[in-house]
């Protein structure tokens, strides 16, 4: 089965519900990148949250979720569009750190550490949304449920979680958010409470084979959960020789005319896909204006 995006809403419409299985897209990106455990678990996790997230979104507006931090990992990126398209970066994708003694799973919070967390919303205005918050764990799940509360204002819960075979490839991604919708309930906010309390891990239940309309009916009863969709989630970049111009072209007239100065071959990779572009000197003086 491939990744697929459900987005649902309670019985009593009190509540809406995204959850998404990622298992594909983030063994596309593991293996575009070559990441390392640890920072696959951690960018798969972004990569999970961007792709709900970018369900939000409406027409052609697109989101950045945007990690700088402290940590050996330095920083992580997603962006995601409304149709379900992912992809995502690590500024240090090799980055390796023992797994925590404690619960025996892959240490996100001790290679990301301390920094912030940056949601970039472009929905075609003059200028982008941004909101921005102070890590609170690194795990990620914990700082997006704060970026939702202090900058949306919106109360959430959100799981995220990235299961590894033995030869490193992916065995299961993905995540919920859940959100209270305005005027919600007592009964509806005690409900979910209760039943985001019994959700160790969604990766266990994804082993269990359990699908994100399952893991949603969980959250959601014995309020009721109606699928409003399911549509197709992948990892996909859209760079593009003329994407890679313009890159050279911001840099400016004294930068181009520095790299042609050399007198060889420019070679310029795409940082979501390493797709590497060749521009000789020739093709680099075309572009002056």
């Amino acid at each position: 089965m491939s990744d697929t995006l459900v987005r649902a809403i309670s019985g009593n419409k009190e509540i809406r519900a995204f959850g998404v299985s990622m298992r594909d897209s983030v063994e596309e990106m593991r293996s575009c990148h070559d990441t390392s455990p640890v920072v696959t678990a951690a960018l798969g996790r972004l990569l999970s949250a961007g792709a709900m997230m970018g369900s939000m979104l409406q027409g052609d507006d697109k989101l950045t979720l945007s990690v700088r931090s402290d940590g050996p990992v330095e920083g992580l990126t997603v962006t995601a569009d409304a149709s379900g398209h992912v992809k995502g970066f690590a500024i240090e994708p090799q980055v390796i750190n023992p797994i925590r003694e404690w619960d025996k799973k892959l240490d996100v919070g001790g290679i990301v550490g301390n920094g912030t967390l940056r949601v970039i919303k472009d929905q075609g205005l003059k200028e982008p949304y941004i909101g921005e918050v102070g890590l609170i764990s690194g795990e990620i799940a914990e700082d997006l449920t704060l970026y939702f509360a202090q900058s949306e204002q919106i109360p959430s819960a959100v799981g995220l979680g990235v299961l590894m075979n033995k030869d490193n490839t992916v065995r299961e991604a993905g995540g919920f958010i859940v959100q209270l919708l305005p005027g919600a309930s007592e009964e509806s906010i005690s409900t979910l409470e209760r039943n985001v309390g019994k959700i160790s891990s969604v990766t266990d239940l994804m082993k269990e084979g359990k699908s994100s309309a399952d893991i949603l009916g969980m959250l959601l009863d014995p309020l009721g959960c109606e699928i409003l969709s399911e549509t197709p989630v992948s990892y996909r970049c859209d760079c593009s020789r003329e994407r890679i111009e313009e890159v050279l072209l911001s840099l400016g007239e004294k930068e181009l005319r520095s790299l042609i100065a050399e007198g060889k071959e420019t070679e310029v990779k795409c940082h979501f896909c390493n797709k590497a572009y060749k521009f000789s000197v020739e093709e680099l003086e075309a572009l002056l204006p």
